[in-house]
């Protein structure tokens, strides 16, 4: 029988988490702050919230099945979905607000997250059944701050910053991103005319719009070392849930020594 693994135990949490002890406890009290402790009457969990927000945050790095986890953790299979099913709202980022002044530049990129739900999915080209995540973040602190809901993955990005409602979170605000935003409101790069050459004073600003950009790009890389992320097996709304909660942990990692 495999023993429960507590959150007490500290060298564990780190390799199977991508998080410090001090992030972990950082995220628990944001989740308990939430109101995700059980209070009041009725059937108790069997894990406290420590071991339970652990599990969560295990499911989403190792990417092992439902099965795996709860093995891990002693208790049943459908125990383990339903503590996934109840933490993941807890742990997705904070609806985003304005926090500096008209300055403040945020970069959008879309993912291709490939899933099982062939509801939110379609053949993309990674040739996989995937669903686009557009995923912002802030220029100056590189800290992601919204994430749009999930559209199929044979969606462009331009259609997908609306439809996800990525562009509905940022109104207002100065947007960046990749050519394939061309036809929105996001700030894209100078295109090379046809048969001719940009001029330098362009070429210079692309340079520098790519080298901002690439903030997105390493903090999509970074997002994908939770392995969820490659073959989600969540549906619905729970593809949500684990980007959006993989982007809130990526933050952790960030602000907090």
């Amino acid at each position: 029988m495999v023993q429960v693994i507590s959150a007490a135990s500290e060298g564990w949490i780190p390799p199977f988490t991508g998080l410090s002890v001090r992030q972990f406890r950082k995220l628990v009290g944001i989740v308990r702050a939430r109101g995700a402790e059980q209070t009041g009457a009725g059937r108790r969990w069997g894990l406290p919230l420590e071991d339970r927000v652990l599990l969560v945050a295990v499911y989403y790095r190792t990417n092992l099945t439902l099965r795996q986890v709860a093995l891990l953790f002693g208790i049943s299979k459908s125990a383990a979905g339903r503590v996934v099913d109840h933490l993941a709202p807890y742990l997705v980022l904070s609806p985003l607000r304005r926090r500096r002044g008209p300055e403040q530049v945020l970069i959008v990129d879309g993912t291709l997250v490939p899933t099982h739900d062939r509801s939110i999915a379609a053949s993309s080209k990674n040739y996989r059944y995937s669903t686009n995540l557009q995923v912002v973040i802030d220029a100056d602190t590189r800290l992601a701050v919204t994430v749009g809901k999930p559209v199929p993955g044979n969606r462009n990005d331009c259609k997908a910053f609306a439809e996800s409602g990525t562009d509905a979170a940022c109104a207002q605000m100065a947007v960046m991103g990749d050519g394939g935003y061309q036809g929105t409101r996001v700030i894209t790069p100078f295109r090379k005319p046809a048969g001719g050459a940009l001029p330098a004073w362009k070429e210079q600003i692309n340079t520098r719009h790519r080298r901002i950009r690439a903030r997105a790009e390493h903090a999509l890389a970074g997002m994908k070392n939770y392995n969820i992320l490659r073959n989600c097996r969540r549906k619905r709304q729970g593809v949500y849930y684990a980007t959006s909660g993989i982007a809130l942990m990526r933050n952790l990692t960030l602000t907090t020594d």
